[in-house]
């Protein structure tokens, strides 16, 4: 039988309403390709879009060599962000409305102007012009209890990299000058330090999710949003738990487990 993205689609969305732990695509609906998989991650999106909104950004997911070849992959993954799960800080993270949500810790950055096809592809010069603004960023991670070593990429794609929305700082206006590799960033959880990182190459992860949009014919447009990858690994957060996040110079973001 030829590949149904809508069949695909229709099944991870089924899971998520039932509240079923993860599990891969069965067999004779599961993508054989990376563009199968993309195909059907886009039908995921129309199915959400009447009760999460329209495409607001993208995002990138396995994006370190540790997660690669954990995953048995040779590439990044991008996801999609709904409008109405973008967040703004202080933001209430309501577990009951998740199966098993995580947290990752980003810097994203907002678009001035379109990333359309181009004779040659993005690269992090040429993404530097579109960035309006950046800020820290929480990316939720609905994961519904996976196990990771067991996850199928191209599941884990139709899942929509199980993006469950983002939480966004507030902005701070992008000047060329302004250094984005290498940034520190903080977690304090309750007040106290916890946790600490720095970020990769937000510029070159930019430049890869453009190129990625262009080749699915559904480019990057002026005002969405793109997180370019965890400064600091993926942690729980509990009832009561207070996350605060700190990117050096560029402010901090908050959420609360509820």
């Amino acid at each position: 039988m030829p590949f149904s993205p809508e069949a695909a689609a229709r099944f991870i969305f089924d899971a998520h309403d039932k509240r079923e732990p993860y599990r891969n695509l069965p067999p004779e609906i599961a993508p054989a390709s990376l563009d199968e998989a993309y195909a059907a991650q886009e039908a995921l999106a129309e199915l959400l879009a009447p009760r999460f909104g329209d495409v607001a950004g993208l995002k990138i997911a396995v994006a370190t060599k540790v997660m690669q070849e954990l995953m048995g992959i040779d590439r990044p993954l991008g996801g999609i962000i709904l409008a109405k799960r973008v967040h703004a800080s202080p933001a209430t993270i309501r577990l009951t409305d998740h199966i098993n949500v995580v947290v990752e810790f980003e810097l994203a950055v907002r678009l001035n102007r379109d990333l359309p096809q181009s004779a040659t592809p993005w690269t992090a010069e040429t993404v530097q012009p579109a960035i309006a603004a950046v800020m820290p960023a929480f990316e939720l991670i609905e994961d519904r209890n996976a196990d990771y070593k067991r996850t199928d990429a191209l599941s884990l794609i139709v899942d929509n990299c199980w993006n469950a929305g983002i939480v966004l700082g507030a902005e701070v206006p992008f000047v060329p000058q302004m250094r984005l590799a290498g940034v520190a960033g903080h977690l304090s959880i309750n007040g106290r330090d916890a946790h600490h990182g720095s970020t990769d190459d937000p510029l070159g992860t930019l430049a890869w999710v453009a190129n990625l949009a262009v080749e699915r014919k559904r480019p990057l447009k002026a005002g969405m949003v793109v997180i370019t990858g965890s400064v600091i690994p993926t942690l729980p957060i509990a009832m009561g738990d207070c996350f605060v996040f700190q990117l050096d110079g560029l402010g901090s973001v908050e959420a609360n487990g509820r």
